[in-house]
């Protein structure tokens, strides 16, 4: 999913809307004019000037948003509900509130406006993507040449190799780090599935003087979002399909470098 959005200034200190609502609508002032603003205005001289514009930027469109849909106190305690149990399921193996965000289209969009403003090259680097809600911290690192694939039997095994270079010069990158990711042929990642080894299917791999890199994997294949969780009900409710196209995660990082090309 993706989403194009043009770069807005926002204003420091925020207005409400004259009718308690969005202008453009022309609803008739239903609600306390003043509330909005006396929330932001509750914002004390030494709170951080990002946390007072982008708090104070969230408290406008959410309170916007609340007097727009004449939201009932049964529908907000329902979204409550709803964020509560995306974090009573996150831990260090799942992000559920993450994978809401991918959703919504929030990650997407941020990794949009990330990219865009980390760069004002008129040809940009390789695209970010999202993260997504399962990529795992230190994952094991591995030799060039070594296999992601443990315990797996089935599945379509796959030798993927390529070479990191940089942008400008197109020359190899050394100690680059590629830390790489995918399901098994069932569609679960190691974490969702009791059957997997730990970490299976995961690994990081640096880069030598030729910038290549090569690992073996399995072939990915397509997989659905679980409905067990709150992003999964959100689908439902929105009557949206929950398959994700096969694919393999790439994170490539160098302390030095904003970004490079991954050729493969």
């Amino acid at each position: 999913m993706s989403a194009n959005q043009d770069t807005v200034e926002e204003p420091l200190d925020l207005v409400p809307q004259e009718n308690g609502a969005s202008a453009e609508n022309g609803t008739a002032q239903k609600f306390d004019p003043n509330f909005t603003q006396a929330v932001i205005n509750a914002t004390g001289p030494k709170a951080n000037p990002r946390v007072r514009k982008v708090v104070g930027s969230l408290i406008q469109h959410l309170h916007d948003f609340l007097r727009e849909n004449e939201v009932t106190v049964e529908e907000w305690l329902a979204g409550v509900d709803l964020i509560n149990q995306a974090g009573q399921m996150s831990d260090d193996k799942r992000n559920e509130g993450q994978l809401m965000c991918d959703v919504l289209g929030i990650e997407s969009l941020v990794d949009e406006i990330t990219y865009k403003v980390a760069t004002d090259a008129p040809d940009q680097p390789t695209a970010t993507a999202i993260l997504g809600p399962f990529w795992r911290k230190d994952a094991p690192k591995r030799q060039m040449g070594d296999t992601i694939v443990h315990g797996i039997d089935d599945g379509d095994h796959a030798y993927m190799y390529g070479r990191v270079t940089d942008f400008s010069t197109g020359k190899p990158i050394e100690n680059a780090e590629l830390d790489v990711w995918h399901t098994a042929p069932n569609g679960l990642y190691e974490q969702q599935d009791p059957n997997q080894v730990d970490y299976n299917l995961r690994g990081r791999f640096t880069t030598g003087k030729d910038g290549k890199y090569s690992f073996y994997c399995l072939r990915p294949t397509s997989y659905p979002i679980p409905f067990d969780g709150p992003a999964g009900k959100l689908l439902q409710l929105l009557d949206r399909h929950p398959m994700r196209p096969a694919h393999i995660h790439f994170i490539v990082s160098l302390r030095q470098y904003q970004g490079c090309h991954i050729l493969s």
